[in-house]
């Protein structure tokens, strides 16, 4: 019997040439850090192999109504035994997610910003740090004489009223590329000219917009100047086209027109999730907010300032120099505000430290969610604050490094 699976020079995602013997009859770990190749080795070509040997064993008939599973790129590959299904499932990323939000630290962070920060007036001045936020009165300020409500913690939230107006707190702005609405012209509107109609279900909006005066059954490069500005930028008007059904039978529609333009920027309004943003992404441009420079954060969000560094300055720094910099807040601070900043801060610690052990430490909070590797997204979802891990049965995790054999252990 062969005592290991034998692997010469495996090539998928960053596995780069990798010659490597897994022992046989074993309960064998890979460990190793974010973007080292241990789901590539384990998916990419265990199971990928094991997956394909299992199919050729199968009748034609069979394989026929089997999506075919692709061989792994490796020169050779001896001794894989029948596979198993492999999963790695984190949670899938809103396109709002960001790795303070998905930890929560971005919650307490903003809870600091709150009550210990010095705010701005709407006149321009700064007031300092005092108990009136927490305390739910007026802060009054010294320079103007001026009351003003301090802001709360959903006032600091891009995903509240802290929102950049421009980008809406998405901390970019897309706008749609009308030259990518008609990648072919030398179609005509009935031959589906405008992709963004027929991505969106509206295929059939062709008909108004013949009902607009543009001609329908001549290809859109021969169209006139007006006939383009229709298409593209028509106005939102009702009108009442035939529309064919399945069976042929037509029937009425009272509809409004919406131009190809406007079908994109719905579609846009809608996505909700990265799936969505990418059936879309093709149709736009997209460039870093002008108004909040990516932070997501509106003007008034960012003026607070907490020992001369505002809420963006802080989420874009990484953990570990984050954690550093909290510990130094209350010795900054006036005599009664420190116990309730180290209050605070004994909060963001709890779960700031858990991460820190995750190896996690090189990570920004404002790193968008998506960016992040399956690894990394395991290790934030992992440990919910103020539960440690090994308060909690039944949870098998994924370790990224290979220091933490130990802690491993404990949670078999």
């Amino acid at each position: 019997m062969p005592e290991s699976i034998e692997i010469r020079g495996a090539r998928v995602h960053n596995l780069k040439n990798i010659d490597i013997d897994v022992p046989l009859g074993k309960l064998v770990g890979v460990a190793g850090v974010s973007g080292s190749g241990k789901s590539s080795l384990a998916l990419g070509v265990l199971y990928a192999e094991g997956s394909r040997r299992y199919l050729e064993a199968l009748s034609t008939y069979t394989r026929r109504r089997i999506t075919q599973a692709a061989g792994a790129d490796v020169d050779d590959i001896e001794n894989v035994p029948a596979a198993l299904a492999l999963h790695q499932r984190p949670g899938v990323p809103n396109v709002r997610s960001t790795f303070g939000t998905s930890t929560e630290l971005l919650n307490v962070l903003r809870l600091m910003f709150s009550r210990l920060a010095s705010h701005r007036c709407p006149n321009g001045h700064m007031t300092p740090p005092s108990m009136s936020v927490a305390a739910m009165i007026p802060i009054k300020c010294p320079e103007c004489g001026v009351e003003f409500e301090g802001p709360g913690a959903e006032s600091l939230s891009f995903n509240s009223d802290g929102a950049c107006p421009r980008c809406s707190g998405t901390g970019t702005v897309r706008d749609v590329d009308d030259t990518k609405l008609v990648p072919d012209e030398t179609k005509t509107l009935e031959e589906g000219a405008v992709e963004s109609w027929n991505m969106f279900g509206i295929s059939w909006m062709y008909r108004v917009a013949g009902e607009l005066g543009v001609r329908v059954d001549v290809p859109f490069n021969k169209l006139t100047k007006k006939e383009k500005q229709i298409v593209y930028a028509g106005e939102e008007v009702q009108r009442v086209v035939m529309i064919p059904s399945k069976n042929g039978k037509l029937f009425e529609l009272n509809c409004t027109y919406r131009n190809a333009h406007k079908a994109v920027e719905e579609a846009l309004h809608r996505a909700a999730t990265e799936k969505g943003l990418a059936r879309i992404e093709k149709y736009l441009s997209v460039q870093e907010c002008p108004d909040c420079r990516g932070t997501r954060l509106s003007e008034q969000a960012r003026s607070s300032l907490l020992c001369g560094k505002n809420l963006a300055e802080a989420t874009s720094m990484t953990l570990d120099a984050l954690v550093e910099w909290v510990q130094t807040v209350p010795a900054e601070l006036s005599a009664p505000l420190r116990p309730m900043a180290k209050s605070i801060i004994a909060q963001f610690m709890a779960t700031a430290k858990r991460l820190l052990d995750l190896g996690l430490g090189y990570l920004t909070l404002d790193r968008p969610a998506y960016t992040l590797s399956t690894g990394e997204r395991q290790r934030c979802g992992s440990l919910p604050a103020r539960v440690p891990a090994t308060e909690r049965p039944g949870v098998l995790y994924v370790l990224e490094r290979a220091e933490q054999s130990e802690l491993a252990s404990r949670e078999c």
